[in-house]
């Protein structure tokens, strides 16, 4: 009986499936042979054959039999910092005849790889917004889909970076003006590229100004460990912190409040990304704003221009710029800190 009677066309799925591999590894056999050992590039033939499965190429030339959608993997779909990102590649891909497809990895590089997978037949492109792939996970990526990182720069992808730079440069300005002189970082997730870079922007900048620096976590960017986070902000007797995101600090705030802690006059609070809400809180957040929708649009056309047969071949990076933003969790450095 033909193995393909009642079941349909057969998928790249199906292949991994029959030939005991990964999806990916069945698209670089029919891309890259050369790339694969001779034992499982045969597995996979044998199971192409008996299902009688065709190939399509990756790339413009092949894009043809695929639908017009482009995916978009986030880490958190409840974490607001990817509202903006989410709205501004929508509103993108749909100007230029293209429907996303949104799918949240929940912070798990396993989730997020296997969604790759996943993607590799029913999307055009994908975007990564910050990406908890390891750097060949991400490189390997690459090759098998056209993609855009963001907030990414270590697997030499195209990439569209919110550089933190001037904003926490600004940030250690604001606080030494209020004679801050023990600042504590509030760490995001462990394989957090985009955690990395800010601590070491925040080393340099403490060095700078001769801040004494202090790292605690990590931390899930997520308000509920923002508890976990005050608490450890009190023992480090830092006079005042900068969080990886938005939420934890808000976090910390409300964690604070219920020890009776006073931000600022005790302790004073910037977080990060100038989120809906942020300047809601209680006390007003002060926050490193970041143009989280404007870095969408530009990852968008990066990744719609590969689409429409433009050149990847040499790696293009785009930098935009964060600022800080001063509302009222911010202020002079209590005296006996």
């Amino acid at each position: 009986m033909d193995p393909r009677e009642g079941a349909g066309r057969a998928t790249l799925r199906d292949v991994a499936k029959a030939a005991g591999v990964a999806t990916s590894t069945v698209s670089r056999v029919l891309s890259d042979p050369g790339r694969i050992s001779p034992k499982t590039a045969a597995a996979v033939m044998d199971a192409v054959r008996k299902l009688g499965y065709e190939a399509r190429p990756h790339g413009p030339a092949g894009l043809a039999g695929k639908p017009r959608a482009v995916a978009l993997l986030v880490p958190d779909i409840t974490n607001p910092f990817y509202f903006d990102i989410i709205h501004g590649t929508q509103e993108q891909l749909k100007a230029a005849g293209y429907i996303q497809l949104l799918v949240d990895t929940e912070e798990s590089a396993d989730v997020e790889e296997s969604s790759l997978n996943s993607m590799l037949s029913s999307s055009r492109g994908v975007i990564l917004a910050a990406s908890r792939l390891s750097t060949d996970a991400l490189a390997r990526a690459a090759r098998d889909i056209p993609l855009v990182a963001l907030n990414r720069n270590d697997a030499g992808v195209p990439a569209v970076l919110i550089d933190p730079s001037y904003g926490i440069h600004q940030a250690f300005q604001h606080l030494v003006s209020l004679d801050h002189r023990r600042v504590a970082y509030i760490s995001g997730p462990a394989q957090s590229w985009s955690s990395q870079w800010r601590w070491q922007v925040f080393e340099e900048a403490a060095r700078n100004y001769g801040i004494e620096a202090v790292r605690l976590g990590p931390y899930a960017p997520k308000q509920t460990s923002g508890a976990a986070a005050a608490d450890a902000l009190l023992t480090s007797r830092a006079s005042a912190c900068l969080a990886f995101n938005d939420l934890l600090a808000i976090g910390m705030l409300a964690r604070l409040r219920t020890r009776g802690v006073t931000v600022p006059a005790d302790v004073s609070i910037i977080g990060c990304d100038d989120i809906f809400g942020a300047d809601f809180c209680n006390p007003p957040l002060t926050t490193i704003t970041a143009p989280i929708e404007q870095a969408a649009r530009v990852a968008t056309s990066m990744l719609l221009n590969r689409l429409d047969g433009g050149s990847l071949a040499t790696r293009q990076i785009a930098q935009l710029p964060t600022h800080l933003t001063v509302r009222e969790s911010t202020g002079m450095a209590a005296a006996d800190r």
